[in-house]
């Protein structure tokens, strides 16, 4: 498979801390990416200096095999055709719309530049909008404006930091399918960063998880989800928990009893940490194995239960939300892995 965007063993310092420590991730053309993980991690740093902004130390960032950035090469941002769409829009406040998209493409014929602010406005839904000036425009008006002049001069690469931060959450999910939609019609390489796990999810082709300057996973996020492969990704994404227990002769034993279960066939007997997640644990009134109601969270359509197991230990479960458990109600459970995700309980990867 050919490569847009590859990044190899990029290292980054700035003021004499490293920031991006050994990253490695490539993304094929048309794929979205999306790095996810705590404030201060690197992720915008990573983004700025593919953007050409930030210099790196080491390692080396190519678009189509061509190097733009390395310790001896540093090609000029506005030489490497790349989009960039921030979280505060960025629209010139005194020019209108269609100015606002043609600001990146002056250069075209007349016609050209018409013909290709026509066509954007009619993909984000905003044609007859011309004219007016962005404090006319909602929200997630503007970002549509402000996705759409950073998509008009056909950029190879599109970077995106954070664009949606300051919209509601409802707003945010919309936005986050009409940009992959409009993304995968230009056919354009993009690279998100968030700290929204459901923004992820909804755009990204490929998404991994950075902590401290090192990228931790780099996979589908069907596979971060449920195929974690670092403790800090397992605890990072989606809801869940990590419990105690023991693998002896390829079963887990646990508060949950004894299982039995393919991904830990070959498993070595030692102590582990696994993955509980609330897809993982159903109610069962007719369960022998029980567990204390110890807190609830109404969701809408369901409940987020903590349940306390035998052992104190504590799991989350979902519950209809019609039919709600009382606290301190002892209730029945069945486990259910799809998935069962265990790591060695010596080697402590979470921090303090």
């Amino acid at each position: 498979m050919s490569t847009l965007l590859n990044l190899e063993s990029v290292s980054i310092e700035l003021s004499g801390n490293r920031i991006v420590d050994q990253l490695s991730l490539s993304l094929a053309p048309g794929d979205i990416g999306c790095l996810l993980g705590p404030s201060g991690c690197g992720k915008t740093t990573l983004l700025r200096a593919i953007a050409g902004f930030n210099p790196v130390s080491s390692g080396k960032i190519s678009l189509h095999n061509k190097v733009i950035s390395s310790n001896s090469t540093q090609l000029a941002t506005e030489k490497r055709n790349i989009g960039m769409m921030f979280q505060d829009f960025s629209l010139f406040p005194h020019l209108t719309v269609e100015q606002n998209i043609r600001f990146g493409i002056e250069d075209w014929s007349q016609s050209e530049q018409e013909q290709r602010v026509k066509e954007l406005l009619l993909r984000i839904d905003l044609n007859g909008y011309q004219k007016r000036y962005p404090h006319e425009l909602s929200g997630g008006q503007q970002q549509r404006i402000a996705l759409a002049r950073a998509l008009a001069p056909r950029p190879q690469l599109m970077l995106l930091d954070e664009p949606f931060s300051s919209l509601d959450a409802e707003l945010r999910e919309i936005l986050a399918h009409d940009v992959r939609h409009l993304l995968k019609e230009e056919n354009i390489t993009a690279l998100l960063v968030t700290h929204d796990q459901q923004e992820a999810f909804a755009m990204a082709d490929k998404a991994g998880v950075m902590y401290s300057g090192q990228l931790l996973q780099w996979e589908t996020p069907y596979e971060l989800y449920h195929e974690p492969t670092h403790e800090l990704v397992a605890d990072f994404i989606g809801r869940g928990v990590l419990l105690q227990g023991e693998v002896k002769e390829h079963k887990l034993h646990s508060a949950f009893g004894v299982i039995e279960h393919d991904d830990i066939k070959n498993h070595p007997n030692m102590q582990v940490n696994f993955l509980v997640r609330p897809d993982d644990i159903v109610l069962n009134k007719n369960s022998a194995m029980k567990a204390i109601v110890v807190g609830k969270g109404f969701r809408g359509s369901h409940y987020l239960y903590t349940l306390e197991l035998s052992d104190t230990s504590r799991v989350l479960a979902v519950g209809p939300s019609h039919q709600p458990l009382n606290d301190g109600a002892t209730v029945g459970i069945n486990v259910d892995f799809d998935h069962l995700v265990v790591f060695d309980a010596s080697l402590c990867e979470l921090p303090d």
